[in-house]
């Protein structure tokens, strides 16, 4: 009777398995807890104060007791200035796809070569600038296409390619252009990377069979590299895309916008409002750009991610 009453006890005390699982969730909770303040704390309430703030005239010190309503939206938009950072930002976004995504897969088709021999050092160079801290490079590159002694001037005076040495940032001429080119080389590996990626991920029994069946090189990459990549290079332009769309520590540290605002971008024109170092720091109206230029950047996420799952819908149903 005695040894009945314990078993029965035995049975009632041991877990279920929805203990079992809540026991488990505790302890993914209790792992992910101290990352999620840290996400809740820097990024969702500077965002959620963000549209708080694009309502008042504040200088980012004291309470919010100037309301504005949305003469900080109206100024915005009737500014000239943001209007050319804006044009600015798009131009920029425009040129870093157009040229690097094509380029990048160029070179990974010629990395994942047979007959190329050192691809893991090839891969290396490419992929170093990635891992350098982007303002780094910006004080690297803004001393060498500086004007005075600057490493670009001495090269291409020594070759006698130009009489006298040229201000690659300080004219309006070229700044944008070297902004552009070095915002290419900084984030050109990671684009090789995923197409290297997708590249190695085709399957190889086609590209054989159609080999045997007599195919150029140029017709495997027409009707089967091209179509089987589509979906990964509609994501690659899309993420391509988007980082393009903030570009603050490369300008900041380069050009801070200049000259004649030739290089100044949204991202810039917020930080030049929020922490004005003269002492007029309009937190309210820095903040309502950021609104504005968000949004702008959420429908362009929205647009391109829609093109992807498109693609992706297509080559499911095999139209590709």
């Amino acid at each position: 009777m005695q040894m009945v009453t314990q078993n029965k006890t035995q049975k009632r005390e041991k877990p279920t398995w929805f203990h079992y699982r809540l026991h488990k969730e505790m302890w993914c909770w209790a792992f992910i807890a101290p990352q999620l303040a840290l996400f809740l704390l820097f990024t969702v309430y500077p965002i959620a104060m963000s549209y708080v703030y694009a309502f008042f005239h504040w200088n980012g010190y004291g309470p919010l007791r100037d309301f504005a309503g949305f003469d900080n939206f109206k100024e915005t938009l009737l500014d000239p200035i943001f209007w050319n950072a804006f044009r600015n930002s798009i131009l920029f976004m425009v040129c870093l796809v157009a040229i690097q995504v094509p380029l990048a897969l160029l070179m990974a088709l010629l990395l994942n070569a047979s007959w190329l021999k050192g691809k893991v050092f090839y891969r290396t160079v490419y992929f170093l600038p990635v891992v350098t801290t982007t303002a780094v490079v910006g004080l690297v590159m803004r001393f060498a296409f500086g004007a005075y002694k600057g490493l670009v001037n001495e090269v291409l005076l020594r070759l006698g390619w130009i009489e006298r040495p040229v201000d690659w940032l300080g004219s309006i001429d070229t700044a944008l252009a070297i902004v552009i080119v070095v915002g290419i080389w900084k984030t050109f590996g990671m684009k090789l990377v995923y197409w290297l990626a997708g590249i190695q991920a085709l399957p190889k029994e086609l590209f054989e069979a159609a080999r045997i069946d007599g195919a150029s090189a140029w017709q495997l990459f027409r009707y089967l590299t091209i179509p089987l990549l589509l979906p990964v290079g509609t994501v690659i332009v899309l993420m391509s895309a988007v980082n393009a769309l903030h570009v603050f520590d490369l300008v900041k540290t380069m050009t801070n916008g200049g000259p004649a605002f030739k290089t100044d971008m949204v991202d810039v024109y917020i930080y030049r409002y929020a922490f004005s170092g003269n002492g007029e720091a309009r937190v309210g109206f820095a903040s309502a750009a950021g609104v504005l230029y968000g949004i702008v950047v959420m429908l362009i996420s929205i647009i391109l991610g829609l093109f992807v799952k498109w693609t992706g819908g297509r080559k499911a149903s095999g139209r590709l």
